[in-house]
């Protein structure tokens, strides 16, 4: 039997993030991967890695969802970067034409380039219009601080704070990474259900990040999730994955190097 998984996310032109990502991420985990694009983001190598950002029309992100969910029978999709409210909008009304078994949002809540103005009333309608559609969340340190609430997440105690007050919005499970972020010898991510909280934790690999974890992370809960696991252990392959890649990770040009989910 085939499974499927679908995405809604933006392109980055490098292979190392958004949906070329998670589609790679998919393959690997054994699931058939489509998706539908939002934006397409290009880094500027002359202006330091700076996002070029350029939406796609709403109604062409309507279309494109309406396709894939004809063509196969789609019950797990992961929301990736969606980049403006108008977009926001579109893919709200797409999602709910349907019934999900499985709705994983990856929470990006910045892109470097957009006018600060436009990023917050993108924050703000991601808060109010999907986060609540949403059966898994997982931010990461900044995103979990943005969506909490909380000023700092110093300790595993904070990380699952965080989780609470994220999970009171709507989410059935919330995974918070301490990624790099998180003080200490470890890279720790919490899970949170609503009622017990399981940990997950290994070595810190250097204190650099990388691109594409937060991206394959979460492409890799939606594809175990679509092969029927539970949560807990969607979350655990996850994190091994990740851990794997980010050991074999592809070093280039730019001052940051990309997860290699084949590792």
């Amino acid at each position: 039997m085939v499974n499927f998984a679908y995405v809604i996310a933006g392109s980055e032109a490098t292979g190392g993030a958004g949906i070329q990502t998670d589609l790679k991420t998919f393959q690997e985990l054994g699931v058939y991967g489509s998706g539908a694009l939002t934006c397409i983001v290009s880094f500027d190598p002359k202006n330091n890695w700076a996002h070029r950002f350029v939406p796609v029309d709403p109604q062409v992100i309507k279309d494109q969802i309406e396709a894939a969910t004809a063509i196969h029978e789609q019950k797990t999709v992961k929301i990736g970067m969606l980049g403006t409210p108008a977009t926001i909008d579109a893919v709200e009304e797409s999602l709910k034409k349907q019934q999900w078994d499985n709705i994983v949002l990856d929470p990006v809540l910045i892109c470097k380039g957009q006018e600060p103005g436009a990023a917050l009333d993108t924050d703000t309608a991601l808060r109010e219009k999907i986060l609540p559609l949403a059966t898994v969340v997982t931010p990461n340190h900044f995103e979990a601080r943005t969506l909490s609430g909380l000023i700092e997440l110093n300790t595993v105690d904070d990380l699952i704070e965080a989780a609470r007050l994220i999970h009171a919005q709507g989410p059935r499970y919330v995974v918070v990474k301490g990624g790099t972020e998180l003080p200490g010898e470890y890279a720790v991510d919490v899970l949170f259900d609503g009622e017990e909280v399981t940990i997950y934790s290994e070595p810190k690999i250097g204190e650099e990040r990388v691109s594409g974890a937060g991206c394959t992370f979460a492409a890799a809960i939606t594809a175990e999730l679509a092969k029927g696991s539970d949560i807990k252990s969607a979350v655990s392959v996850a994190k091994k994955l990740v851990t794997e890649g980010i050991k074999n990770r592809v070093e280039s040009n730019a001052p940051f190097a990309s997860i290699w989910q084949q590792a």
